[in-house]
């Protein structure tokens, strides 16, 4: 019996939503960020991720964001992995024009390819690795009234179908 190979769908208020393997994300443009972050079960981490910017990952799926600043100020990106653990980012964290962080979709760790566990967010700026999502399964982006807790489960949704939070 064959594993399937893992992928994230991009899920949400995006004209095309897609889902993506660890090979796919590789073939877009990467970078790499070498970070410390303290992990409660691990300890102090020090490690070297490379992979595509989150921004680069989404602004290809044609997120619907409105037309100011302050429209794109209201949206939400949450990431899940494949234990269920997720995480919320504002656009604004991601946003060039705001903080423009530098937020991967990471497909290596230490040289080491993600391609049998899936992508792992990494989010350098972040002191403390809770925010790192291992296994990532889906990521949603939407405005903030269309956020709901059950909307982490929006991975059962299918690339292009709407969901009741999508508009």
């Amino acid at each position: 019996m064959s594993r399937a190979t893992p992928a994230v769908r991009l899920l949400g208020h995006l004209d095309q939503p897609a889902e993506l393997t660890v090979d796919q994300l590789r073939r877009l443009p990467a970078r790499r960020a070498r970070v410390s972050f303290d992990c409660r079960s691990n300890g102090p981490q020090r490690h070297t991720f490379e992979g595509p910017r989150l921004w680069d990952v989404l602004l290809a799926a044609a997120p619907r964001l409105g037309a100011t600043r302050k429209d794109r100020l209201g949206h939400l990106i949450t990431v899940t992995g494949t234990d269920g653990h997720f995480t919320l980012l504002s656009w604004a964290e991601i946003d060039p024009e705001f903080s423009g962080q530098r937020i991967l979709l990471a497909t290596s760790i230490d040289a080491r390819p993600l391609d049998a566990e899936g992508p792992q967010l990494v989010v350098p700026a972040d002191v403390c690795g809770a925010r790192y999502i291992s296994g990532i399964t889906a990521v949603w982006v939407g405005p903030l009234h269309a956020w709901r807790p059950t909307t982490v489960g929006a991975a059962r949704e299918a690339p292009g179908q709407r969901s009741s939070n999508s508009s």
